[in-house]
Order: C-alpha cells, then structure tokens, then sequence
C-alpha cells in the first residue's frame, strides 16, 4: 500500500529537484559568460596596447616596446602571457617566436595551447597590404579555471543549501497538511469499541468531508444494529420472564399436589432446576443488555452508598450460602459512588453470586466496601479453588467457565465487566490472603 505522505513527496521534490537543477545550470551560465567576455576583453586590451605601439618604419613596421613596458604587458601572479607581432609574410617584430599560428582575426577569442598549457588567444590586423601587420596575444587560463571552480562550488553550495531546505518545507507542509487525517485516525484510536457517536465535522477541510460522511454513515448503520440487537435480547429476555415464573409455580403446586408420588416429586423437581436456571439466564441476559456500555445513560447517575445496597440484597445470598454451610460475612462502611442503582445491584448480585457458586461447602464468602483518598472499593473475597493468573483476564470473556463441574452461563463476570466500563470503574482480580481464593476488587473513581 503506498503512503499519500510518499506520493505528495514524490510529486513535489522530483520537479522542484529538476527546477532546481535547471536554475543552477543557468545561474552558472549567467555568472561565467560575463566572466569569459571579461577576460577576453583584457586580451583584446592588451592587443590595442600593442597596436598603438606600431610605427611606420622606412622599409617596413616597427614597434616602440621598451623592456620595462614588456615587463609590464607580462605582469600576472597566475598566468603567462604571449603575444606575437608579425609582419604579413610572417616575419616576427616583436613576441615570442613559438607563438602558435593565429587563426584568421575576428572579433572574438579563441582556446589553443602553447608550450604544453591550454591558452586563450585574441588576434586582430593593423594596416592594409603588404604593410598589415598580424597581433596575436595569449593567456593561459588558469585563473579562469579558479573562478569556475570556486563560481561552481559556490553555486553547488547553494544549490545544495536550497535543495536540502526546499526539501524540509516541503515535508513541513506535507506533514502539517495531512494533520486532519492523523487527528481523525487518533480520535478513531481513542473510541471505546461501543463508542458509536458521529465524528465531528467542525475544523474538518473540505476534502475530508466525503470520509467523515462516509464514516458517520457506517457508525449509524453500525449503531442501528447493535441497537436492534440489545433490543431483541432485552425483549426476548423480558417476554421468557413471565411464562418462566408461571412454569414456576405450576410445578410447585405439582410437587404440593403429590407428596407421596416419588417419581413425580423427583421428576417435578428436576424440572424445577431446570427452570430455576433458565429463569436465572434469562434475568442474566436482561441484565446483560441493560449493562451494555453503549447503552449506557449518563443522566440516571445518583450518589449511591455501596453499603446500603448491598444490605437490600444480602438476604438472598445468606440463604444461598447456608444451603452450602458458607460462612458469608459483611465488612460495610460508607461508599458513595455516583452510578446507576440497577446496574450496580447487578454488579454485586453477580460477584456475590459467582463467589458463593464457585466456594466449596463449608468455605466463607466476605464482601467489603470502603473509601479510599482517590476511589471507592467494592471487594467480593472467596476461600474457592482461585484463578490461575493466566486465566484471569479470561474469566470476564461471556460464555467462557474455567469449572465445568459448577452451573452457570459463563455470563456473570462478562456483565460485571460491562458495568465497571460504563461508571469508569477499573476491575481486578487476585489471590486471596495466603495465595488461596480469589479477590474480586472494583474501584470506582471519586469525582
């Protein structure tokens, strides 16, 4: 899959590298032609020199060119100089006698080599006829081989300079221009899987409209869904509630009606449980699709004393646990938490439950709340087999049961868990004092 940040690269600093390039060459060009005309121009400078030193001798020219003056001609730190003056049939007035042979004059200089060193040379003619006298000067060309390279190496500098900062803003304005899509990916990152609400549109660019549209029409296909699928699961669980309890006590009344029918008393009884346990999957089921966070409403929170709640429901589970000769005790303070008052009888109806279905006769059951400086703990404690640690994050997965030999739906914990998330509660699972039995703890945060 290729990147967009690639792309835009790629499409950006190709050009401007070739653009860059295509200015460098012209820049050099523009910066040596001036160069290249003035040095030719002190050649040619240095032939009119020579020219106006010419004088109309009785047989033939001659030129007025005293040493000191040659001297001078000469003068340069870095190049040699060589001129030639010759008469028309190549008779040598003045010069140096090696000097090449001049190209036909023209206006401008040419490259040869003398004495084993490229040259540039200017040539020109004065007078006419027999009389034209031939001018030729040369010089070699290492300063100008200095001022190309130190033009080429100011102009790779630069270029070099220019490039590698181009480069930077261009990535700069890459980067802060997909700015929108990163911020989109991390507000996608942030979302709670049941967080189905609409991505905001506000400070979203105009080419990221047609994404956010298409996005906020899968969340909406997405929310209707699960939507109609907590529906049908609380409706289904809601309708099953009734019959369930008239079944209940049709065979109650069965089993009142012929005491001393055994096989009908046994076969009553079976059936009994049977429909004990579906009466309780079906209130876990309900519970299950109340406590969905996603469908969880903010408005219904109250201040709740944990302490309180637990004392309304303590009832049942002292019976349940006297059936097994489980000693359950209750360490209650004062616990407020701000939460749903269903969901969280829910939630201790569940660890409760799970800790006296999973103790073995004659074991104890202990359930604490309390207050600390920055939460509000609910602790359910057993003295059961334990979970291994590997096995602990299982345990809130639905349908999953560490203990086949226990009854259950493997939904309890998973809707345990479910609470927790929606009031912002974090669940732990551990060793109970000595390394035996587990330690149900939720903390739910204080605001």
């Amino acid at each position: 899959m290729k990147s967009i940040r690639l792309r835009l690269l790629q499409w950006l600093i190709v050009p401007i590298l070739l653009i860059n390039l295509a200015g460098a060459a012209l820049t050099y060009v523009l910066a040596w032609i001036p160069a290249q005309l003035a040095f030719d121009q002190s050649l040619a400078d240095a032939g009119s020199a020579l020219a106006a030193r010419l004088y109309a001798g009785p047989g033939q020219p001659g030129i007025d060119l005293p040493t000191q003056a040659e001297q001078v001609l000469r003068a340069d730190d870095v190049d040699a100089l060589y001129f030639i003056v010759r008469t028309g049939d190549g008779k040598v007035i003045a010069g140096d006698v090696d000097f090449p042979a001049l190209a036909a004059p023209g206006s401008r200089a040419y490259d040869d080599a003398m004495r084993g060193e490229p040259v540039r040379v200017s040539s020109r003619i004065v007078g006419k006829g027999v009389r034209a006298v031939h001018i030729g000067v040369a010089k070699t060309m290492r300063k100008r081989s200095q001022v190309r390279s130190a033009t080429l190496r100011a102009l790779i500098l630069l270029e070099t300079l220019f490039t590698l900062t181009l480069i930077g803003l261009i990535w700069i304005s890459v980067t802060n221009g997909l700015q929108p899509l990163t911020r989109m990916r991390a507000n996608l990152l942030q979302r709670d899987a049941t967080e189905l609400a609409p991505l905001d549109h506000v400070g979203v660019p105009l080419e990221l409209s047609p994404v956010m549209g298409a996005f906020n029409e899968l969340l909406d296909k997405v929310r209707s869904g699960a939507k109609a699928q907590h529906d049908f699961l609380a409706d289904v669980a809601h309708q099953l509630r009734t019959p369930l309890a008239g079944v209940k006590l049709q065979l109650e009344w069965l089993a009142a009606r012929y005491p001393g029918d055994p096989e009908t008393l046994h076969s009553v009884r079976l059936m009994l449980l049977s429909n004990e346990r579906m009466i309780r999957q079906t209130n876990q089921l309900l519970a299950l699709a109340r406590a969905e966070p996603s469908r969880f409403e903010k408005n219904r929170l109250e201040r709740i004393d944990l302490a309180v709640l637990i004392e309304q429901v303590v009832q049942y589970f002292v019976d349940e646990a006297g059936k097994k000769r489980i000693d359950i005790g209750f360490e209650l303070k004062r616990t407020m938490v701000a939460g749903d008052r269903f969901l969280l009888r829910d939630l201790i109806d569940n660890l409760i439950d799970n800790a006296v279905r999973y103790t073995p006769r004659a074991g104890t059951v202990t359930v604490r709340c309390f207050s600390e400086a920055d939460a509000s703990v609910l602790q359910v404690e057993d003295s059961g087999p334990g979970i291994a640690p590997h096995l602990r994050g299982r345990v809130f997965q639905r349908y999953v049961r560490l203990d086949d030999k226990t009854e259950g739906s493997g939904l309890g914990l998973a809707i345990v868990r479910d609470i927790a998330l929606a009031h912002n509660a974090r669940i732990d699972v551990l060793a109970g004092p000595g390394g035996s039995g587990t330690l149900m703890s939720v903390r739910f945060p204080k605001n």
